[in-house]
């Protein structure tokens, strides 16, 4: 059995990151040995934001939720992770995943004067 390598006292968490980057942590970690860990009370961070919606929007989506007998804040978002993974997932750039900006036309209203963006 390889003698392991000690892990390094890191000062800040990006420290560290950089350092799992560039370091095989076989080196430093008996795998062999590992046990999954539980953490049942451990939640995802998230972040209180402000979202504007159309009323007739929201009203679907309390209707979809309501058939699903789930929150429809929740719903809302699966359904967001769900369409940013599969942006992502189409390689764009940047620039034409900005371009692509808008918001809704129909069938769940106009949009503020000057508030669309121009496709190229």
């Amino acid at each position: 059995m390889p003698k392991r390598k000690p892990i390094p006292d890191f000062r800040s968490e990006e420290e560290e990151r950089e350092f799992w980057a560039t370091h095989d942590s076989s080196d430093y970690v008996d795998w062999a040995q590992a046990r999954r860990a539980v953490y049942p009370s451990l939640k995802p961070s998230t972040e209180t934001i402000s979202l504007r919606l159309p009323e007739s929007l929201l009203a679907d989506l309390k209707i979809l939720a309501n058939r699903m007998d789930v929150p429809y804040q929740s719903l809302l978002k699966v359904y967001l992770a769900d369409r940013v993974r599969v942006e992502l997932g189409r390689g764009q750039t940047t620039e034409e995943l900005a371009a692509m900006i808008r918001e809704p036309e129909a069938p769940y209203g106009k949009a503020p004067k000057g508030s669309h963006r121009k496709g190229k």
